[in-house]
């Protein structure tokens, strides 16, 4: 059974210059509806400053919050991770980190 009887629409041979036209126009057409787009949300912007600022405002609010959530979770998997270290009683190494481990503590 080939293909073309169980797809209709699939025709059995095909000219692969003929697809990459189609496929060329049909990204360049992408290409252009979105450059129109994104004039159209700048323009807007440039137009309404206040909900420039208030769009700026949400990202660095958005940016902050995920440093933030971002550097403490960075911090308690070190945290963790020199745990570890210490519990392999290595000499020098271990005694050093729980040094730290302790100050971490008391600052928390």
């Amino acid at each position: 059974m080939l293909l073309a009887e169980v797809l209709p629409g699939v025709q059995k041979k095909r000219d692969p210059e003929a697809d990459l036209a189609d496929l060329t126009d049909k990204v360049e057409a992408l290409a252009q509806h979105l450059a129109r787009r994104e004039e159209i949300v700048v323009g807007d912007l440039l137009h309404r400053p206040r909900r420039l600022i208030y769009v700026n405002f949400v990202a660095g609010l958005a940016r902050g919050l995920g440093m933030a959530v971002g550097f403490a979770l960075l911090g308690a998997l070190l945290v963790y991770l020199l745990r570890l270290l210490v519990l392999l009683n290595l000499p020098g190494i271990s005694s050093f980190i729980a040094t730290i481990i302790r100050l971490v503590r008391q600052e928390l």
